[in-house]
């Protein structure tokens, strides 16, 4: 068996389908059910059993999975630790963000990062928390950034990086130029675009019901950069993190939410192990000074 065919796997029991592991895995679908189905006559009985739904561990599957997964993460850490061997002028630093993370406040202490150490590679990877979460779990990534609704406990660690107001976006013309702050009333009365990836849409609903506000939603969408344009078009406002919003854009204009303030914070998440290594724990330290 070949380690790829241990990745699919892994990557079907993670995605629940062998169409989302395909895409996950960046492979076309026949030719990962391909290499499932030789996995599968190498060990001599079926590993998943498919429906409409997604698919299932089979018996067989569910007694060899635990190995696979020791097998890759093992695999994955020698291959990396080769390569710091190998390239010490040349060391990959894999870092996941989740998807609403802005890179106005970050983005700076990245490059200060790497003039400062000319010799680390940066790799950044932009997914949803859960499957940020998965692949630190697969020692796909030294680190994860993410804005957790709770606070993640063992066999994470977590250290919080900033705290991050959230805004009303609206466009250059809107008559909310001439406001010092926006109370979120005076948001029901306009065009309201929803950002479907926002970790506090719950938080957000339970506000808008004690106050008996009411947005409407004109637009929907999970991707940040739909709803900026749609705000700099004069689609309608969003409520939005202050750092997700473009810097001294002139089209772009942003107010403080009042009544109530909301906020989150922001945490690098990592496997205490990783901590230990001394790229990750200087990284660490100036994203904390941020």
């Amino acid at each position: 068996m070949g380690m790829h065919q241990i990745r699919y796997f892994l990557a079907v029991c993670d995605h629940g389908s062998f169409t989302r592991a395909a895409q996950f895995s960046y492979i076309s679908q026949p030719s990962l059910t391909q290499a499932i189905k030789k996995l599968e006559d190498e060990l001599g009985g079926e590993l998943f059993t498919r429906d409409r739904s997604g698919c299932l561990l089979t018996s067989l599957g569910r007694l060899v999975e635990p190995n696979f997964r020791k097998i890759y993460k093992e695999a994955v850490t020698t291959k990396a630790d080769a390569i710091r061997f190998t390239q010490l002028n040349n060391i990959p630093l894999r870092i996941g963000l989740m998807a609403t993370i802005g890179a106005q406040r970050l983005s700076p202490v990245f490059a200060h990062y790497q003039q400062e150490f000319p010799n680390i590679e940066f790799e950044l990877i932009i997914d949803s928390e859960t499957g940020l979460l998965k692949q630190l779990g697969l020692d796909l990534l030294d680190l994860v950034i993410s804005a957790p609704a709770q606070l993640l406990g063992s066999p994470y660690q977590s250290t919080l990086l900033y705290t991050e107001r959230y805004v009303v976006a609206f466009s250059s013309k809107h008559r909310f130029k001439q406001l010092a702050k926006i109370d979120l009333k005076e948001i029901q009365s306009e065009p309201y675009l929803d950002r479907l990836n926002c970790e506090l849409r719950d938080k957000l609903r339970a506000i808008c019901q004690d106050q008996e506000v009411n947005l409407y939603a004109a637009y929907r969408s999970n991707s940040e950069d739909w709803i900026v344009n749609l705000v700099r078009t004069g689609m309608g406002v969003a409520l939005m993190p202050e750092y997700s919003l473009p810097l001294n854009a002139d089209d772009v204009h942003c107010r403080y939410l009042c009544n109530p303030e909301i906020s989150r914070q922001i945490y690098a998440i990592y496997y205490p192990h990783n901590q230990k290594k001394a790229e990750i724990k200087t990284l660490l330290t100036s994203l904390s000074n941020v």
